[in-house]
């Protein structure tokens, strides 16, 4: 499956904002936002004022981005996100977060989106005791991931649950640290998502 394999820190400087993908170092010094607070490349630094149309692609980039998608696979996102009842944006962004490797990040048994997708990949994990080794898997509510049997002393899943003690986990995510596992518990409102993401510029974007 096709995926990104360049340099992160070039992403979020592209977008302007952090976008957390390498987890731990994005909260220090050494992130490149905190460095180089510009675009990359030669004419990185120059003014430029975006169109209408700039605007929405770039909200549309930064969101593939920060969840770790290629254009194809958002698109089908987005057009499910249009067949459904509701509003498209939030529905888009509903089927975004219920991806597995993003609840994974966002429990805390992985420091980034990255490293959940590897772990994911390599067997660690397993949805209501069934081995899955797919990164976009579709959770729902009353789901239950845990970490298999023979992973559950692996350093990365315990460094990380480490330094997120005291930290923020998304209230519609149950976390039991020390048996390894996580529930969700609903699905994701709107209100509930602390992300700054302008959806209805993506929805403008698509619709033309």
């Amino acid at each position: 499956m096709a995926r990104y394999i360049g340099a992160v820190c070039r992403l979020c400087r592209r977008e302007g904002v952090k976008l957390f993908l390498k987890g731990e170092r994005c909260q220090t010094k050494k992130c490149a936002m905190e460095r180089r607070n510009y675009a990359p490349g030669q004419f990185g630094q120059a003014r430029i004022k975006l169109k209408e149309y700039g605007v929405q692609l770039r909200e549309k980039q930064k969101v593939k981005r920060m969840y770790g998608v290629l254009e194809r696979q958002f698109r089908r996102y987005f057009s499910k996100a249009d067949r459904r009842k509701g509003v498209t944006g939030e529905n888009l962004l509903e089927l975004l977060e219920l991806r597995l490797d993003n609840v994974v990040a966002k429990s805390g048994f992985a420091a980034s989106h990255a490293q959940a997708r590897q772990l994911i990949r390599h067997n660690h994990f397993q949805i209501n005791g069934r081995k899955i080794n797919i990164p976009s898997c579709q959770v729902k509510k009353g789901d239950e991931i845990t970490v298999r049997e023979k992973s559950r002393n692996l350093e990365a899943i315990t460094t990380s649950l480490e330094r997120t003690t005291g930290k923020m986990i998304p209230e519609w995510i149950d976390v039991d640290a020390n048996a390894k596992k996580f529930v969700i518990q609903e699905t994701p409102r709107r209100e509930q998502l602390e992300i700054n993401i302008q959806e209805q510029l993506i929805v403008e974007l698509y619709s033309k």
